[in-house]
C-alpha cells in the first residue's frame, strides 16, 4: 500500500460518507435516534461509532488525538453528527498527506483493553479503518431502508466512474 492508495481510499470514504449523510437527512429526528437493530441499534449511534473509529485510528497512526470513545448522546441531532464528520474529514485531509510510504510501514502497538496488545503497521491500521467504515456505512444504509427511506448509492463504482473520472 502506498500513500497514494491511502489518500484515494479515504477520498472515496469521504464521498461515501457525504452521500450517506444526504440520505440520512431524509429521516425524522425520531427515526435518526430510534433503536431498530444492527450492531449499534440506531442510525445515529452507528454513525457516531463510524466517525469516532475513523478518528481513533488516525490518532493511533499519529494524527490528532481523539480522547475517550465518543458517546452518541453527545451527538443528539444529524446536524451535530455532520459537524463531527466535517471535523474528522478535516483531520484526514490535514494528516494523511503528511505521511510517506515509509511511514506506512512503521509498526505501532496499541490495546483496547489492558493485557491485550496488538501490533500493526500504520498502513494496515489505515486500511482497516477504511474497511471498518465501509462495513458500518452498509449498516446505516440498511437501517435507513428499514425506516422506509431510500439509502442512496455510495458504491465505489459511482465514485470512480463519476468523481474520479472528472479529474
Amino acid at each position: 500500500m502506498t500513500t497514494k492508495d491511502v489518500l484515494d481510499l479515504y477520498e472515496y470514504g469521504r464521498f461515501a460518507n457525504r452521500r450517506l449523510l444526504e440520505a440520512v437527512a431524509t429521516l425524522t429526528p425520531e427515526e435518526f435516534t430510534q433503536s431498530i437493530g444492527g450492531s449499534y441499534g440506531s442510525v445515529r449511534t452507528t454513525l457516531v461509532h463510524l466517525l469516532g473509529a475513523e478518528w481513533g485510528w488516525l490518532a493511533r497512526c499519529g494524527g490528532p488525538e481523539r480522547g475517550d470513545r465518543l458517546k452518541p448522546e453527545n451527538y443528539p441531532t444529524l446536524q451535530v453528527v455532520v459537524a463531527l464528520a466535517d471535523t474528522v474529514e478535516g483531520y484526514e485531509r490535514d494528516f494523511l498527506p503528511t505521511l510517506s510510504d515509509a511511514d506506512l510501514t512503521r509498526l505501532v502497538e496499541f490495546s483496547f483493553v489492558p493485557g491485550q496488545t496488538y501490533r500493526m503497521t500504520v498502513g494496515q491500521m489505515l486500511h482497516h479503518a477504511a474497511i471498518h467504515s465501509i462495513h458500518h456505512r452498509g449498516q446505516v444504509a440498511l437501517l435507513t431502508g428499514m425506516l422506509g427511506h431510500a439509502p442512496g448509492n455510495f458504491d465505489a463504482l459511482f465514485y470512480y466512474a463519476g468523481e474520479v473520472a472528472l479529474r
